[in-house]
């Protein structure tokens, strides 16, 4: 379970500040797996790096009974003069794993090969997704935070982390940000809407998805229900 209380982020913009987080108090369930959906500026990414802890609330308190994953896709957690492995050992440290079982899982999870041993700096966006979505299913959290990471890679790599995400899914929970409604509903089974400045939670997928392409003026049709053979 995540608790936000009074929660307050604001960014400078010109001509003075913009608050994209204003005083929000929320609950988000731990047992549940949440979609963060929101039009283009909303803050998505912002809550789910408040949620890491990789930035901090101007104002408020977020209170975690979790372990939660850092943002899979952003890469400015990556040491970009650090190579793969030498990453994968600096995260095997802060989260008292075996190194060498980590340096192991990444190198065959990643399909690296050789770059795992050059700095981040020269890998391609791609590489670097690889390598945080191998870092983060390398460690056991409660809850995994997915922002578009799952496009990393060929199709053949991108049904891999599908895969692997679901077997994790077993015992551990997700907060996912996507604009890909499919994907969404795949892995979703709740959701949360961002809007102007406010968090509104929906029991059920399909309300959230209905209320966030409300909110962009998007006409939205439900999955057709399943029906019984006569």
């Amino acid at each position: 379970m995540i608790e936000l209380h009074e929660v307050v982020k604001e960014y400078p913009v010109p001509g003075g500040r913009r608050r994209i987080l204003d005083r929000v108090s929320a609950t988000l369930p731990g047992d549940r797996n949440i979609a963060l959906l929101g039009r283009n500026g909303a803050g998505k990414s912002t809550l789910m790096r408040l949620i890491a802890g990789t930035v901090e609330p101007d104002d408020g308190q977020i209170v975690r009974h979790a372990r939660i994953s850092w943002p899979l896709g952003d890469k400015g957690g990556l040491h970009r003069t650090l190579t793969g492995a030498q990453n994968t050992a600096f995260v095997a440290r802060i989260y008292d794993r075996d190194p060498q079982e980590l340096l192991t899982f990444v190198e065959t999870f990643a399909e690296l090969g050789n770059y795992l041993h050059v700095p981040v700096q020269n890998y391609s966006s791609g590489m670097r997704g690889r390598l945080a979505f191998g870092l983060s299913l390398g460690i056991d959290f409660d809850t995994y935070l997915i922002d578009e990471i799952i496009g990393a890679g060929d199709a053949r790599f991108r049904q891999k982390c599908r895969d692997w995400l679901r077997a994790r899914l077993g015992h551990a929970n997700l907060i996912m940000v996507s604009h890909n409604v499919n994907m969404i509903r795949s892995f979703c089974d709740a959701g949360v809407v961002i809007e102007q400045g406010q968090l509104f939670f929906y029991e059920d997928i399909e309300d959230a998805i209905a209320a966030h392409l409300f909110h962009l003026n998007v006409e939205v049709s439900r999955p057709a229900p399943a029906t019984e053979d006569a």
